[in-house]
């Protein structure tokens, strides 16, 4: 390979480069890269954009504007790894504005149909701890939740909150 990493390719209908500048205002690390536009050849109209490179959160990403043949599906979603509750709140609040969807478990979809999970750090690890009553009441807790609840997913695992209280 003559690169390090993968880059991912998202399909837009024709919102590639707004969704761009959107990631790229949510996410530290991120940037504009190239804008490649559509020629006389088409598909698209020429100078309309064919794709965008960008990089968010230090991934490297392409939208491009392919048409609606496609659409995103929760097959695939990306994991936002939080600090804390602040930083869960932020990503949930942006990723949701203007169209975007809460979901179950911390998971939701954004204003383009991508979808997103926001997780806390620590959730993965109270979720499989090897102490089963610990794993399911922090997994009940979870499965009741929206978006994720920092405190409320450690009072679950601690055992200080009972399921249904």
């Amino acid at each position: 390979m003559t690169t390090d990493g993968f880059t991912t390719c998202l399909w837009f209908d024709g919102q590639a480069e707004e969704a761009a500048h959107y990631y790229v205002s949510i996410f530290k690390n991120s940037s504009i890269g190239s804008i490649g536009r559509y020629n006389e050849a088409g598909p698209g109209p020429a100078g309309s954009v064919l794709a965008v490179e960008f990089t968010a959160n230090g991934q490297k990403f392409v939208g491009i504007n392919g048409g609606p043949q496609f659409t995103f599906s929760e097959a695939i979603s990306f994991q936002i790894h939080c600090a804390d509750q602040e930083e869960v709140d932020h990503y949930w609040a942006k990723l949701t504005e203007n169209g975007g969807e809460p979901g179950p478990c911390g998971w939701l979809k954004d204003r383009y149909g991508l979808s997103w999970q926001v997780v806390p750090d620590g959730v993965i690890e109270m979720i499989s701890d090897p102490d089963p009553e610990k794993a399911a009441r922090t997994t009940r807790a979870m499965y009741a939740m929206g978006k994720l609840d920092v405190a409320a997913l450690r009072r679950a695992y601690e055992g200080a909150e009972q399921p249904g209280a």
